[in-house]
């Protein structure tokens, strides 16, 4: 677990339901491939998870919250495949 983020109830419901390891989102966190930051303000961290095929996991985090609320969490089918 990172300090200063926290885990929305439908965040933890994704990860669950998605089968994504809390250790991939904070290796997205910690280290992401790349960040955008959309329309509202939040922040996408975009990290390739070799252990699911290189698929690219898509972490988004409102940073106006204290701590930062993570609000969701998925693999991004629109991203290509990193090997």
């Amino acid at each position: 677990m990172l300090p200063g983020f926290e885990f929305s109830a439908h965040a933890q419901d994704m990860l669950q339901e998605r089968h994504i390891l809390e250790e991939w989102v904070w290796r997205a966190l910690s280290s992401p491939d790349r960040q955008e930051i959309d329309a509202s303000g939040n922040i996408h961290y975009i990290k390739a998870i070799p252990e699911h095929a290189g698929r690219f996991l898509r972490v988004i985090v409102n940073p106006t919250t204290r701590p930062k609320r993570i609000v969701t969490v998925f693999f991004d089918r629109r991203l290509r495949r990193q090997r």
